[in-house]
């Protein structure tokens, strides 16, 4: 792993996010990511070595094991997180593709030139949609992957006897036995834990810039009424004063 890039990336994504967003870049990476390659590779690394059965006939462990494990726990998780990530980068590339354009607009009509956006890393305009919907990407991988965890082994527990039945090419029920299932149950309890933390935060970060949006585009309405109503009343003044004249001066021409 180059921890350069990583940071790299780190950095940009932690630079656009709110701050649900960077609570929940830091739970990613440091309670799920680096539990994921210091401790879980290594409780999950002996899972089909240690996958003990009471047969002796051959094919019949590996088939029992493909039958209970269709996907490995690790594996899965590893696709979760590189999946769940994969969403963040739309926000670095949009910022990318503002200053790009920014860049060409200088290029071409002087440094001294209007700029296209006041700051290209405000979330405004396109680039609010495009967080808005990472978000949702976000949120719809991690209920996909928790209900994947849930549906292939009926729940997050982990037996410490599997029983395997009529399962070619066993005889008969085989009895199969799961290495160290205490820890890959906690360690399973775990990631399901953190992976519900981080739809909590998601769900709240969605809320918030929705809030915002909201709220700034009731200030926006509020201060466009404000100003129709005061240039209503200037311009019902200057017709009141332009009536009083003409009044005035026809008065003027009576008395003469």
């Amino acid at each position: 792993m180059d921890w350069k890039t990583l940071q790299a990336l780190l950095s940009g994504v932690n630079k656009y996010s709110t701050a649900f967003g960077r609570i929940w870049l830091s739970l990613v990476f440091v309670f799920r990511l680096l539990v994921y390659v210091v401790a879980a590779e290594r409780v999950w690394g002996d899972e089909q070595k240690d996958f003990d059965c009471n047969t002796r006939q051959p094919g019949c462990t590996n088939v029992c094991y493909d039958h209970f494990f269709p996907v490995s726990h690790i594996r899965l998780w590893a696709l979760q997180l590189i999946f769940v990530t994969c969403p963040s980068l739309l926000v670095i590339m949009h910022v990318a593709y503002r200053e790009d354009r920014e860049k060409k607009n200088r290029e071409k009509n002087g440094e001294n030139c209007p700029k296209l956006y006041s700051n290209t890393g405000k979330k405004h305009g396109g680039l609010w949609w495009t967080y808005l919907l990472s978000l949702f990407f976000k949120l719809i991988i991690e209920i996909l992957f928790l209900y994947l965890l849930h549906k292939m082994w009926d729940s997050f527990d982990l037996p410490r006897l599997v029983k395997c039945a009529s399962v070619e090419p066993c005889p008969n029920t085989v009895d199969c036995y799961i290495a160290r299932p205490t820890e890959k149950r906690v360690f399973t309890y775990f990631m399901v834990g953190a992976s519900s933390i981080c739809i909590v935060l998601t769900v709240c970060e969605i809320f918030y810039l929705i809030f915002k949006r909201v709220v700034r585009r009731t200030r926006k309405w509020k201060k466009s009424i404000k100003r129709s109503v005061s240039y209503s009343k200037a311009s019902t003044c200057q017709c009141h004063l332009k009536t009083e004249e003409k009044e005035n001066k026809s008065l003027h021409r009576c008395v003469a």
